[in-house]
């Protein structure tokens, strides 16, 4: 038998991979966007409810959730501008029927790609950044200085703002009255240039969110996903990488396949050789 090459990934996956998680367990009661049916979770059968004839049981659960709730990547479906969608598709016409026919959830990629941390937090060297910041160009270039890389086209760009660290206390972290850090349209218009497949941020809705403003305009989502094509990922916790001193890495991530869907809860994590 003629020995076939052996794959490069899968010799640096056998010489011992570290996976850090980089989102945030579901939980009933955890902080969610006032814009967003909460998570919900309780066990609908209990161990001994049923017995089996050899003395086996099961237990399950029921989970009810929005799609955009908790760690979650956002299709191109979920944001409009003047009623249309990405690549010019009318938004009343795809929703139809209840589901997105254009830009579902369906359609969201797998991803196994270079990622890089932009760490804005530590380029102004505090745990988590002001509440109501507007995360700028200028500070997304500073941080990819730092890292000594910057995210390239096809790749994933992660912005630390260290709120995260917030996420035990809900009425904080959803800053409603405080306001919430954030990307600004420059920041957004920064990472269009680049390429980038896909870009996510440690809150609750990437955007800057002012001081008693809520989520009354949301300008980046347009720039990204209306007019770049680009996914946003929301609740990401990137306080593992930073602390571990990571700025690239493989970033792995699988969206559920929500046919007509807005966007999808996922489990992101960054792979790294040990």
């Amino acid at each position: 038998m003629t020995a076939r090459p052996i794959d490069p990934l899968l010799t640096a996956i056998a010489g011992g991979v570290r996976l850090i998680e980089l989102g945030h367990p579901f939980f009933t009661g955890m902080p969610c966007s006032p814009n967003h049916p909460g998570f919900r979770m309780t066990l609908i059968r209990r161990h001994g409810d049923m017995k089996r004839l050899d003395g086996g049981s099961a237990a399950n659960e029921i989970i009810v959730t929005g799609g955009h709730v908790g760690t979650h990547i956002d299709a191109l479906s979920h944001v409009s501008h003047d009623g249309l969608l990405h690549g010019g598709a009318d938004a009343a016409e795809a929703q139809l029927g209840g589901e997105f026919t254009v830009h579902g959830a369906e359609n969201l990629p797998g991803l196994l790609r270079r990622g890089v941390l932009l760490d804005v937090a530590a380029v102004h060297g505090v745990e988590t950044l002001p509440p109501g910041y507007g995360v700028t160009a200028d500070d997304l270039e500073r941080a990819a200085e730092r890292a000594g890389t910057e995210p390239g086209a096809g790749e994933v760009a992660l912005i630390r703002t260290g709120w995260a660290r917030l996420f035990g206390d809900a009425t904080a972290y959803l800053g409603r009255e405080s306001g919430v850090p954030g990307a600004t349209v420059e920041a957004a218009e920064w990472l269009a240039a680049r390429g980038v497949v896909a870009t996510g941020a440690d809150t609750t809705a990437y955007e800057r969110i002012r001081p008693g403003a809520g989520h009354a305009v949301l300008p980046v989502h347009r720039v990204l996903l209306v007019e770049a094509g680009i996914f946003i990922i929301e609740h990401l916790n990137l306080e593992e990488l930073a602390e571990a001193g990571l700025h690239e890495f493989a970033f792995l991530l699988a969206p559920l396949r929500i046919r007509g869907g807005t966007g999808s809860p996922v489990r992101p994590l960054a792979a790294v050789t040990t």
